[in-house]
């Protein structure tokens, strides 16, 4: 039997993605939610919910999907770290995967950055930088992928938000020492590509994840969707639905 799912955001280019594929993953989509549309009607003909919509949407549909005891998995990018909390905190009696990125390929890059920032962390001479493109129609900047490997990065070096700096412009004179670089591209239909760049006197090392098609983080949602049904309450990960945790 399919695993059915309200997608909200479904006329969205990910909503629509997942909508061309789910019927290969095991899953249907039995209501499919945009911003015209109440979910509250159409909550209790589903197994799970998906979301892809907008930052000031997901708050009252993770109210609606704690209330109504379904599982939930979050895409939607772009906010601020008081919303994400307070979501974070209504979501607490639910399972709920929430992942910027749900590329199997973009998520072994989070494992592979984990270890490269644990062995040239803050004692080490080499600098990072995150590079992100995405196309001219994305609004928010960083991506919410760029915004996990920063974390990554700051986690590995002790470092605070303050160290990250977004680009650069005039004279912001010698690069500091906990200094973590970030800069964001946009520009036509590119689908995604993140950089994690340390560069040391002599050598540099780069990580590189290129999106070709939105294909595969369509598949990666309807993975995590199939997989958080059979989950206990908590907030987890992509790397968790792939087992990276445990590598």
């Amino acid at each position: 039997m399919k695993n059915k799912i309200l997608l909200c955001g479904s006329k969205g280019r990910m909503g629509q993605a997942i909508s061309k594929i789910a019927s290969f993953h095991d899953c249907e989509i039995s209501a499919p939610i945009d911003q015209e549309d109440n979910a509250a009607e159409k909550i209790n003909d589903c197994d799970v919910i998906i979301d892809f919509s907008l930052a000031d949407a997901t708050f009252s549909m993770a109210e609606l999907a704690a209330n109504s005891g379904k599982p939930m998995v979050i895409g939607t990018t772009g906010h601020d770290k008081y919303l994400k909390q307070k979501i974070i905190d209504i979501l607490a009696p639910i399972p709920v995967v929430w992942a910027g990125n749900f590329s199997t390929g973009v998520n072994l890059l989070f494992f592979l950055t984990q270890q490269a920032a644990r062995i040239l962390d803050a004692s080490s001479d080499y600098d990072p930088e995150v590079l992100e493109m995405h196309h001219r129609l994305k609004k928010d900047a960083p991506s919410g992928t760029a915004d996990r490997l920063l974390q990554i990065i700051k986690d590995s070096r002790s470092s605070d938000d303050e160290d990250v700096i977004h680009g650069r412009s005039g004279i912001p004179g010698e690069r500091k020492k906990k200094e973590i670089g970030s800069h964001a591209i946009r520009g036509g239909d590119i689908v995604g590509e993140h950089t994690v760049m340390f560069a040391g006197t002599g050598e540099r090392i780069e990580l590189t994840h290129r999106a070709t098609d939105r294909v595969i983080f369509a598949a990666g949602a309807l993975k995590a969707a199939n997989w958080v049904i059979q989950q206990p309450a908590g907030l987890y990960s992509m790397q968790d639905v792939l087992g990276l945790k445990d590598k």
